[in-house]
């Protein structure tokens, strides 16, 4: 179904400056790495015990475990969420009989929807493939790369600008992009008017928050919300928080409360969207835990905490699960991670 097509279908009302709740359905998924709830604990004390997560009315449980192992990777859990089906650790976008599966972004996209994806890891990463690629292994990152460049989504910003333009093939894919403004820097990517935009933070993964990266991500997504928002036609935008993962892998508290916190601000700009746009479901939620993270002692004069950590690889925890909008009410409970696919569908009301 083409966009156009879309809205005679589906027409919707503007009641002061905010679309109507009755308009179709935004939707708003962000996926904090490796974001058990201790690290959410921990991001929130210090953050001054405050996160954004509190305005959440919903709050639910996800079960993480790939298919043949209780410890997923992002892979496998990336794949779970977007395309609704469980699959083999380090496979992206393939089911267990070798079948390609539909991501949602691609569904929405099918049913007129516009499209998004925002990362401080490389754009190739496992969990944004997850919703644009169909690979075997989540490290074919130049395959992945031709099936972004060759894929619909209509606005992208993350790392990893060399597997598009320094390929082992000798091809630029960037130059290949021609349908897709290819901006330098963010406030090109601000001031660009094309109907699809792409945006390369770094040549390779981007750094930490604490090693300076910039711009932050709720920057990114702000942005990319405003061009969203004056389009006609409703939106899927998929934003990760990366790094909290690396952080567990690292075993450093700091990096994971750091990338917490950039995390929950960018949370903040997607709940405030959500607030003043009542046709938007926002979700919040993990594809893994990472690091075992257990906080074993702190005081509350400062919210300084003592952590400890039990592997440098994921656990099988369940994960959170926290949503506010139209729709939320259907995040509740405890589920497979799955259900996130589904529900996202039910919401939505396409097949």
């Amino acid at each position: 179904m083409n966009k156009i097509l879309f809205f005679l279908l589906f027409p919707f009302t503007i009641i002061q400056g905010q679309q109507s709740i009755d308009a179709p359905l935004n939707v708003i998924l962000l996926i904090g790495d490796g974001m058990g709830l201790s690290q959410v604990t921990a991001g929130m004390y210090a953050n001054k015990n405050q996160t954004v997560l509190e305005d959440f009315p919903v709050i639910g449980l996800s079960k993480t475990h790939a298919l043949k192992n209780l410890v997923t990777d992002s892979a496998a859990s990336g794949t779970a969420m977007a395309c609704g089906e469980k699959t083999y650790n380090g496979v992206l976008g393939i089911n267990s009989k070798n079948e390609k599966l539909q991501s949602v972004l691609e569904i929405c996209e099918d049913n007129g929807y516009n499209s998004g994806l925002i990362v401080n890891s490389s754009i190739v990463h496992a969990t944004p493939a997850s919703f644009y690629a169909n690979v075997s292994s989540r490290k074919l990152y130049e395959e992945i790369a031709i099936q972004l460049s060759e894929s619909d989504v209509d606005y992208f910003i993350g790392g990893g600008k060399k597997y598009f333009n320094q390929r082992e093939d000798g091809r630029n894919l960037i130059e290949e992009m021609n349908s897709i403004d290819v901006v330098k820097n963010f406030k090109k990517f601000q001031k660009s008017d094309a109907g699809k935009i792409g945006f390369f933070t770094y040549d390779e993964e981007p750094p930490s928050i604490n090693d300076g990266r910039e711009p932050v991500l709720g920057d990114y997504l702000s942005a990319t919300l405003d061009k969203l928002d004056n389009r006609e036609e409703p939106f899927f935008l998929m934003v990760e928080g990366s790094q909290i993962d690396w952080g567990g892998h690292a075993n450093d508290i700091d990096y994971i409360t750091s990338e917490f916190i950039e995390f929950n601000n960018a949370i903040g700009v997607a709940l405030n969207f959500a607030k003043n746009n009542l046709n938007t479901l926002v979700i919040v939620t993990a594809d893994h835990e990472t690091g075992g993270l257990a906080i074993k002692m702190g005081k509350t004069k400062n919210f300084e905490i003592v952590a400890s950590f039990n592997t440098l690889g994921h656990s099988a925890t369940m994960v959170p699960v926290f949503s506010y909008g139209k729709f939320s009410k259907l995040f509740s409970g405890i589920y497979e991670n799955t259900q996130i696919f589904h529900k996202i569908i039910e919401a939505i009301g396409v097949n």
